[in-house]
């Protein structure tokens, strides 16, 4: 199996918004960092993949499975950690594990007893007095413990101080020495990305903009910085979208080789972060 996530053909319909004809493929044994602004259609595709929503058309496959003969085994097989506590407040970790285990074919007591020593969590504090990283670590104990082949992350290091999304994030790479598991990682912090993910997704309007390995991204696109009077109708189509100050231009480019061919050393050419590719592949589309 080559490919742990994929749409074939989805469309979902809202009343302000909609996702048409969507395809997308997710390799198995990858972290895939999955990236948009607010409204961008994210939460939908999540969704999708978790069988919380159904599409009007199309096949969404997990795992080579289709959820209406497959669900229960899909469902076994897939751990979700969100961006906010999901369990009852007033449970403790011993309460939840009480209902979680025997939901899993495959839970294993042994391996959560370690995770919860190695987070240092406490079994009976009520998850009400956990702090956000502790509900984090929670979540992924509770899904790491049932031998999860597919993670899914929503925003899993949002609000975190910086020192806890580092500590978080290295045992999100401790998690993928198991190259069975794979980690569908979506996120506003395109920094925690450059150093962890395989591939990026971005999506912008129920539409998926580029579906790449980072370092693909890395190699094909470049900031440019340059002088106005550089610019006109022919050499503005080296650039993907450019932004115009007083003190000169600075555009993207996914042809560095050309530009290079163009400009030659009139113009300085950077590497381009995730957040600014985003921006300017995003802000091409307006």
């Amino acid at each position: 199996m080559e490919n742990v996530i994929e749409f074939r053909g989805v469309s979902k319909a809202f009343k302000a918004f909609s996702i048409e004809g969507l395809d997308l493929e997710i390799k198995q044994g990858y972290v895939t960092g999955f990236i948009g602004a607010n409204g961008a259609g994210k939460s939908t595709i999540i969704k999708l993949i978790m069988n919380l929503l159904q599409p009007d058309k199309g096949e969404v496959n997990v795992f080579g499975l289709d959820y209406a003969s497959h669900a229960k085994e899909i469902k076994e097989r897939i751990g979700f950690v969100y961006d906010s506590n999901i369990f009852y407040e007033s449970l403790s970790l011993k309460d939840i594990t009480r209902i979680v285990a025997p939901a899993y074919q495959r839970w294993d007591n042994k391996q959560f007893k370690a995770y919860i020593d190695q987070f240092e969590l406490p079994m009976n504090k009520p998850i009400k007095k956990f702090s956000k990283g502790m509900q984090m670590k929670a979540s992924l104990a509770i899904a790491l413990s049932h031998d999860a082949e597919l993670i899914i992350m929503d925003e899993p290091t949002a609000g975190l101080d910086p020192t806890f999304r580092r500590e978080l994030l290295d045992i999100f790479q401790e998690v993928m020495i198991d190259e069975k598991r794979s980690i569908f990682f979506s996120t506003h912090i395109t920094s925690d990305l450059d150093r962890f993910a395989d591939y990026i997704v971005l999506v912008d309007k129920g539409e998926v903009l580029f579906n790449q390995s980072i370092d693909e991204l890395q190699d094909k696109y470049a900031l440019v910085k340059g002088s106005i009077d550089l610019l006109d109708r022919d050499t503005e189509a080296n650039f993907i979208k450019i932004d115009r100050s007083q003190s000169g231009f600075q555009a993207l480019t996914n042809d560095v080789k050309k530009v290079k061919e163009v400009f030659s050393n009139h113009v300085v050419i950077e590497k381009a972060s995730l957040e600014e590719i985003m921006f300017y592949v995003k802000g091409a589309r307006k």
